[in-house]
């Protein structure tokens, strides 16, 4: 079983051993209303998940949620739902699987980690022994893979590569720190910065007076003033905007070589609204890479995309909850688990 908790929805999923979904539901995440508020649509997800007739054959439940996570305490604080500061969102949810009878192991990831777990079960880091995986968007986020083993660490908050700082006299970023990743290369930075040097939507529009409607942000135009905007007009050739993804890609650069020379990963993987930018980003991080990660053993290291997008976060929960969680002995669980169950309706192990 698998349940994502993020600031625009809330969703809910019975995860089979192949990675298929089924009893998929979502509600959108309240605005407005205080904890027990946005708790009360996580109950609504739980309950649309008991109605399935697999409820019964699920044997875990992997949780992922946005940030601040703490999972040694099972609390959350996300940023963009000010409603929840320290909610324990594992201990209540907990709570509402065994009132509808399914008394299960539950475990709670970040959704930098969560996205880590999804993208080496079934993802871009598949086969990988060792892996970094990012999320940059609004902010900027990760997750490690080390010998085939998620590792979230003690807080659940390893690999949270946004915040390793690039730049010693850079700017403050929101952590209190200075110079991190995040505050030179989140879609928030990138905007920005592009408008701080005089870049405008409607300056960028282009040769020909182009409305980057083909741009590399997919249906964000140039006149669009976020880091989507910038890509489009990045794309088209706009000198500001193509500065402004370098330096992202810089920073990542920076931060992708420091933490393979830390723990010798052999491949980062890049989500996140940001990486839909494609080449915009990724070729200045490739360029950079090369300055950065020059000792023998980093000279290999591969920066690619992620494959999963949406579908990360369900995948993802129910991929930590299989990874961090012992494997379960009970006799309810020991035919639903590995590859048992019809191929047509496989018995759900998350």
């Amino acid at each position: 079983m698998a349940i994502d908790i993020g600031g625009t929805k809330i969703a809910g999923a019975l995860v089979h051993p192949d990675g298929t979904m089924t009893a998929t539901t979502r509600r959108p995440t309240p605005r407005g209303v205080d904890a027990e508020g946005v708790m009360a649509a996580v109950a609504e997800v739980v309950a649309d998940l008991a109605a399935s007739p697999l409820w019964s054959s699920a044997v875990r439940c992997g949780i992922g949620s946005a940030g601040p996570v703490d999972t040694s305490r099972g609390t959350v604080s996300p940023v963009n739902i000010g409603a929840w500061r320290d909610f324990p969102v594992q201990e209540r949810i907990a709570a509402e699987l065994a009132a509808r009878g399914a008394g299960l192991p539950t475990v709670l990831a970040g959704d930098g980690v969560a996205m880590t777990a999804a993208e080496h079960w079934l993802g871009a880091a598949r086969g990988y022994a060792n892996a970094l995986c990012m999320v940059v968007s609004t902010g900027v986020g990760g997750g490690l893979i080390l010998n085939n083993h998620l590792h979230p660490g003690p807080t659940g908050n390893a690999g949270h590569i946004g915040h390793i700082s690039v730049a010693f006299d850079g700017e403050p970023c929101v952590c209190g720190g200075r110079g991190c990743v995040e505050s030179i290369a989140s879609g928030t930075a990138i905007a920005r910065w592009a408008r701080d040097q005089g870049w405008t939507p409607a300056a960028g529009s282009g040769p020909g007076g182009s409305d980057g409607a083909n741009g590399a942000a997919g249906p964000a135009t140039a006149r669009d003033a976020t880091a989507a905007g910038v890509a489009a007009a990045a794309a088209q050739g706009d000198p500001i905007a193509l500065a402004a993804f370098d330096r992202a890609g810089r920073a990542l650069a920076a931060a992708i070589a420091a933490s393979a020379t830390l723990v010798e990963t052999d491949i980062a993987v890049i989500g996140g609204g940001v990486a839909a930018a494609g080449d915009t980003l990724f070729g200045p991080i490739r360029t950079h890479l090369a300055q950065y990660a020059t000792l023998s053993f980093v000279q290999e290291l591969q920066v690619v995309p992620a494959t999963l997008g949406t579908h990360a976060g369900l995948i993802g929960a129910a991929a930590a909850a299989t990874m961090l969680l012992p494997p379960s002995v009970s006799p309810e669980s020991s035919g639903s688990s590995g590859s048992s169950g019809s191929p047509s309706a496989p018995s759900p192990t998350a």
